[in-house]
């Protein structure tokens, strides 16, 4: 597109179907480098990915001809493939439907970033819903609690 210019940065959380602790830290560097491939390959710009468990984080550096429900799809569709495919669990892996986005300015970023990179040490303080539902407070978006993540407690 010429003579258009962005500056488009995204965080997306989704989570393992029923918030499962599916992630293995065997594996979960193999996934991210998927992942990171996958964003790369829909020309869209990866820069930071990490999770836990049970959800991961990505930041990333959106073109504004992309679609970010298209974006999140194809990633967790192909990683459900390669997951499933590779074996790395013991039973079906699934992705939960559904998704948060949350857009940030550049000056914001190196904080983001260090946010997605100590999502383990962040989660020994914090669960999951705690970090979510303060996401979606802290960016003022409206929402009803029976149509969040469907919650193993």
């Amino acid at each position: 597109m010429s003579n258009t210019f962005s500056q488009i940065h995204i965080q997306i959380v989704f989570a393992v179907k029923h918030r499962q602790s599916l992630i293995a830290s065997e594996w979960e560097e193999r996934l991210y480098q998927y992942i990171s491939g996958t964003i790369r390959g829909m020309e869209q710009k990866m820069l930071a990915v990490n999770g836990v468990k049970d959800h991961i984080h990505l930041l990333i550096g959106m073109r504004p001809t992309a679609c970010l429900s298209d974006i999140v799809r194809e990633v967790k569709k192909r990683s459900t493939e390669m997951i499933n495919a590779n074996h790395l669990t013991k039973c079906h892996f699934q992705w939960q439907e559904g998704y948060g986005a949350f857009s940030y300015s550049k000056s914001c970023l190196p904080n983001v970033v260090n946010y997605i990179s100590n999502q383990k040490e962040h989660h020994k303080i914090k669960t999951f819903k705690e970090e979510y539902t303060q996401l979606l407070k802290d960016f003022e978006i409206s929402y009803k609690d029976e149509y969040l993540f469907d919650w193993m407690e």
